[in-house]
């Protein structure tokens, strides 16, 4: 990696700090805090949320007709979703098992938390668990790629991708064939050496 690319990866890391940071802050300006997974807002906060709440009634007059019109196809992808859901799990619980890569947990991705708001109905709660359902098995679907992609080849495209995985700055340029007879196992035990737990940011090398 260049000089350049370092520097550049390593403002990306620092922003990512800053970031985690703004975010705690705005966590305690909103009066709630998280422990364990469970979160908890201070007293009263509750009872102003429920006040905010608009009832079924007032919701389904307000929604537009495209709303119903297209809540039977949005609600379908459960069954692709699901079974994409089911059918990554046994890959990742056979092959990285067979290959020794730490397994990706699926609570690091994918989180209901939103049912914790008090200020949604219960269709938009509905509607928020779908879509933390869908968005989070994703990303839990894109961490066990990555790191199949690392193991088998971690070369970077020719092409430009737009928004690569957090993996894809480490992999080998593109042509470089002696890098890839010379590191792909290196590849492959840093990946087997990484400790459990959710995607680990990219080291700059």
């Amino acid at each position: 990696m260049t000089q350049k690319l370092k520097d550049m990866a390593a403002e990306i890391i620092r922003l990512q700090s800053e970031l985690d940071q703004g975010i705690e802050y705005r966590r305690k300006t909103r009066g709630y805090d998280v422990q364990d997974r469970s979160v908890a807002f201070d007293h009263g906060i509750v009872h102003a949320h429920k006040m905010q709440r608009m009832g079924l009634a007032q919701f389904i007059r307000q929604a537009p007709l495209g709303m119903f019109l297209t809540a039977p196809v949005i609600y379908s992808l459960i069954v692709p979703l699901v079974l994409l859901d089911l059918w990554v799990s046994l890959f990742q619980a056979i092959c990285f098992r067979a290959y020794k890569i730490p397994r990706v947990r699926r609570s690091d991705y994918i989180a209901f938390d939103r049912r914790h708001l008090a200020y949604l109905n219960w269709v938009e709660a509905t509607n928020c668990a779908f879509c933390a359902y869908g968005n989070g098995l994703i990303g839990y679907v894109r961490e066990i790629s990555s790191r199949t992609e690392q193991f088998w080849c971690p070369i970077k495209h020719a092409l430009r991708i737009s928004d690569p995985h957090h993996r894809y700055y480490e992999f080998l340029e593109y042509g470089d064939a002696e890098g890839y007879r010379d590191r792909l196992e290196a590849f492959r035990g840093e990946l087997r050496a990484e400790p459990a737990g959710p995607a680990r940011p990219y080291k700059i090398t």
